[in-house]
């Protein structure tokens, strides 16, 4: 083989190393808004850590904000976030004042007939307590018995008394409920050891143990589970189909988790993203 056969099947090696590169890179769709602006806009309220918030600079942050960038990036778009109050925001979208709204948005059936979503995360409720007591409360069972408290008149306050009964039905002893007037009241009584544990939003839950640099931790079983995303425009075809696959690159190239492991949320990732215009398009992942 000569020199210059050498050379010339070097060349044809690397460009076909590019034309393969060039053909997996994907191709987005985008929603007309999108291709026309160049922005992906969004509707996001103003303060929910972590979800949104200030940093200490002043500038913007949060699982949404970090996911919302990483889309636009996907997107070949600028990133556009409007400030928007969270009452405002699903009245926002049937009016067609915008066509995204980034939130932790519950389908409901009230909200399903004005909006559309697309589901990128779940939420529930979690128990959390000192590191010292984790591995005894995590066994099974191991709530029976336990003093837990909770903010009263809350979905954790009836959870107990379901687990409560849960445990009585099977011979163990009941969970003494505690009741406290909010977070920080059951924070505190956890933290003095006056409660074993306490149950709430696990969202909210696992931020604290950040922010708290692990002062109380999060057991790893969730309750009531339920997947939470985004809103989109009634019937807007477009944006959902664009979200949907924005997200799909995320989850597949590992943006997603790094992400919300960055927020201590990694407990509350889901599958994949998938879109929402029913109650009965809705799963349990």
């Amino acid at each position: 083989m000569t020199a210059f056969t050498r050379m010339a099947g070097l060349a044809l090696a690397s460009m076909a190393t590019v034309w393969s590169s060039l053909a997996c890179a994907v191709d987005l769709p985008k929603s007309a808004e999108v291709k026309q602006s160049g922005a992906l806009t969004v509707a996001n309220t103003v303060d929910f850590a972590p979800f949104e918030y200030l940093d200490a600079d002043g500038k913007q942050t949060g699982i949404i904000i970090d996911l919302a960038g990483e889309v636009a990036k996907a997107l070949d778009a600028k990133l556009d976030v409007q400030r928007i109050p969270f009452p405002s925001m699903i009245p926002g979208l049937a009016a067609g004042r915008f066509k995204i709204a980034w939130e932790t948005f519950s389908a409901t059936p009230e909200r399903l007939k004005q909006v559309d979503f697309v589901m990128f995360l779940k939420a529930g409720i979690a128990v959390s307590t000192t590191p010292d007591k984790k591995d005894s409360l995590s066994a099974e069972n191991g709530l029976c018995g336990k003093r837990i408290g909770a903010t009263g008149g809350s979905a954790s306050d009836f959870l107990i008394d379901k687990l409560s009964k849960d445990c009585t039905d099977k011979g163990q002893a009941a969970i003494q409920k505690s009741l406290f007037n909010s977070t920080a009241d059951s924070t505190q009584a956890t933290l003095s050891d006056r409660i074993d544990a306490r149950m709430d939003d696990a969202t909210a839950s696992s931020y604290f143990e950040v922010t708290s640099k692990g002062q109380l931790v999060v057991l790893p079983k969730l309750y009531e589970v339920a997947p939470l995303g985004m809103a989109i425009a009634k019937d807007d075809k477009g944006t959902a189909d664009m979200m949907v696959a924005a997200l799909s690159e995320l989850f597949k190239n590992g943006t997603y988790k790094t992400i919300l492991e960055k927020y201590g949320m990694g407990a509350y990732a889901i599958k994949e993203p998938y879109f929402v215009n029913s109650m009965d398009a809705l799963r349990a992942d």
